[in-house]
């Protein structure tokens, strides 16, 4: 019998290479973890204090790659596990109130970005998905804001666009647009990535990759209301505070008072001295007095003198009490003339901050909730004060990531927006500077000088374009006398409010209806086959 003989390669041929394994299943998951924690990583540097805002886009694709033609259940968990590395540094400021809050919060948040996820693998069978997954992360920040107890917008997308080339788009359609415009970036870039992977030909990789770039391009054409040749001049006080951490105020009562009042004397005499002009206002942040005003006769003999010293009204932050076991956090009128008049109350109260939810619940369970004390009533009204010449806008530190609470303040006419803030607890952490990027953005979107008033900084003025024209340091007492824009115009932002916003839910939620897979039916023996419904399983 013979046996043949296997020819073996020609002489001189090279040898052939060694087949390539392919990847496993388990390394495939772990190349998309991977991607979902650096996703997340990058969209954290893309916020200030770090404030690399370019990089928000490529977190976002990332993360779109991570979650992409997996099952639903697999993308839950690659959201949760890119919401957990993006807000786990991202929200770290929320540590000085324990390591329990900062935990829990960030846990709570990131299933947020794990239902992003789902969604976003569903519609990515649809053609023109990066479109849906940036409509879909719209309506994942507009549930972020609004569930639970009143919503947690903080760490939104546009929010790391203070002055970018994003940013005009707030003109537009509000923080709302501008998260979109980012994603849809980011979207993009992803499709590139994967039409590259794919090789497949230098025009469809180059087509979204030209549509990434025109997205912020296009912010350019942005109609934008111009200059109306008024000013005011507004005087800014930061006082600072005795103690840190959960006791900011110290245990000394009339101190964080006597700090603010001191400084309001000072500034009177160096306009008297000539070496700052007169303000025409002067601006005190929340919590300003430590002491009610409204009852402690110390207190407003402090306050009044030191407004009839200025001899101009002062916008003073305090903590009022209402009845026995209520208090507001209130933005008060202080006239040189006639004293406390009109005021402002808080809308948007921090949970477990000034109020606290569910209170027999948690009082039982945890001592620490204690430290709220009495419990703050919301305010029910628009914060547009009449100051001296002009007609203010006031919010009140949280209110500032609310767009319903800034919108409807702009609306009034209110000019400059005027945002008073203690970020106390929360000094030398990423949560000024995160602040701070929210009244940039805040002001493009109304058209407004916005000017931040806070008690240990970061106290600044933001020009209507979104430049930080003016800041303080923080931990340190400091003050400014700034000459600022008064603008009256509305953007299309500010006139349509919530109206891109709901747009855009309802394209992502119409993307979600289609992508639902649908079954073919299987003709009846002896019949003709039937009508077939398309759809991918």
């Amino acid at each position: 019998m013979v046996q043949e003989k296997t020819a073996g390669p020609a002489p001189g041929a090279p040898p052939e290479a060694a087949p390539v394994a392919a990847p496993t299943a388990r390394g495939r998951l772990a190349s998309r973890a991977v991607g979902a924690v650096a996703g997340g990583v990058l969209l954290y540097l893309a916020f200030p204090p770090i404030g690399l805002w370019f990089l928000a886009p490529f977190g976002v694709a990332l993360l779109t790659l991570a979650v992409r033609d997996v099952r639903a259940r697999r993308a839950l968990w690659l959201g949760l596990l890119g919401g957990l590395a993006f807000l786990l540094p991202a929200l770290h400021w929320v540590s000085p109130i324990g390591t329990d809050a900062w935990l829990g919060l960030v846990a709570l948040e990131s299933l947020f970005y794990g239902a992003w996820a789902v969604g976003a693998t569903l519609t990515s069978r649809l053609p023109l998905w990066p479109l849906w997954g940036a409509a879909l992360w719209v309506a994942m920040e507009w549930a972020r804001g609004t569930f639970p107890i009143g919503g947690f917008p903080w760490a939104r997308v546009a929010f790391s666009q203070g002055e970018t080339p994003f940013t005009p788009y707030a003109a537009l359609g509000g923080a709302p647009l501008v998260s979109f415009t980012v994603v849809l970036c980011g979207g993009l870039l992803a499709l590139t990535a994967l039409r590259g992977s794919r090789r497949a030909g230098p025009l469809p990789v180059v087509l979204p990759l030209v549509g990434a770039l025109a997205v912020p391009a296009a912010a350019l054409g942005v109609p934008r209301p111009q200059d109306e040749g008024r000013t005011v001049t507004v005087g800014v006080i930061q006082g600072n505070v005795p103690g840190r951490g959960m006791h900011p105020l110290g245990d000394e009562p009339a101190v964080v008072l006597g700090n603010h009042v001191r400084m309001l004397h000072e500034m009177a005499q160096a306009v008297r001295q000539g070496t700052v002009a007169k303000p025409d206002l002067v601006v005190l942040p929340e919590n300003s007095t430590d002491i009610d005003p409204y009852r402690s006769d110390f207190a407003r003999a402090q306050l009044d003198a030191a407004v009839k010293d200025i001899g101009v009204p002062v916008l003073v932050g305090a903590v009022v009490g209402i009845g026995e076991n209520n208090r507001a956090t209130r933005s008060l009128v202080w006239d040189p003339v006639t004293g406390p008049g009109a005021y402002y109350d808080k809308q948007k109260l921090v949970p477990f901050g000034e109020y606290t939810p569910f209170k027999d619940v948690v009082l039982a369970l945890f001592e620490r909730a204690a430290l709220v004390g009495k419990q703050s009533v919301a305010g029910t009204r628009d914060g547009d004060l009449k100051l001296g010449p002009v007609t203010v806008g006031a919010i009140n530190c949280y209110e500032v990531a609310f767009d319903d609470v800034v919108g409807g303040t702009a609306r009034t006419g209110a000019s400059p927006l005027v945002v008073q803030t203690n970020n106390a607890t929360y000094a030398l952490t990423n949560l000024p500077a995160q602040q701070l990027a929210m009244s940039q953005l805040r002001a493009v979107e109304h058209n407004r000088a916005v000017i931040t008033s806070a008690i240990t900084g970061i106290s600044a003025y933001v020009t209507p374009q979104g430049k930080i024209a003016w800041r303080t340091g923080e931990l340190v007492p400091a003050s400014g006398v700034l000459t600022v824009p008064v603008r009256t115009a509305q953007t299309v932002a500010t006139r349509v409010g919530a109206l891109p916003q709901w747009l855009l839910i309802l394209v992502g939620a119409g993307a979600l209806v289609a992508s639902r897979p649908q079954r073919k039916r299987i003709p009846a023996p002896n019949q003709g086959p039937a009508d077939e419904q398309v759809g991918e399983a």
